[in-house]
Order: C-alpha cells, then sequence, then structure tokens
C-alpha cells in the first residue's frame, strides 16, 4: 500500500512553507491548480513525472517527495 495520504500532507506543508498559493505552485510546476488541490485532498495519485516537477517548483529534491510516495 502506498503512503499517498504522506505526499499530500508533505506537498502542502512544503507550499505553505514557502508561503505559496495552489495558483503559484501551479505556474512554477506547469501543473494545473485543480490536480495540485485533488493531489492535496489525496483524489490523485502524482506520477514520477509530476513528483520531479512539483519538487523543482518547490525547491526540493525529487527524492524527498518519493520516499512518502513509497511502499
Amino acid at each position: 500500500m502506498h503512503n499517498i495520504y504522506m505526499i499530500e500532507l508533505y506537498i502542502r506543508e512544503k507550499r505553505l512553507e514557502k508561503n505559496l498559493t495552489q495558483d503559484k505552485l501551479s505556474e512554477l510546476s506547469g501543473i494545473s491548480k485543480s490536480y495540485i488541490g485533488d493531489l492535496e485532498r489525496n483524489e490523485k495519485e502524482p506520477t514520477i513525472s509530476i513528483l520531479c516537477r512539483l519538487a523543482k517548483a518547490l525547491e526540493v529534491k525529487v527524492e524527498e517527495l518519493y520516499k512518502y510516495y513509497e511502499d
């Protein structure tokens, strides 16, 4: 079972730490605001590509996001 809920909390936490709105994170990552909202509500499961884009936008290593995504 994936720890999807944990990754969504981590994404939201990092976004808020950086004082980013979902709109701004969307702009920085090229991921739609609605998709980011779905991720943060645990309604979508991110792909590795999405994780890479979010990591870059949040200025964290992709490994930081991926560790919350592993089995």
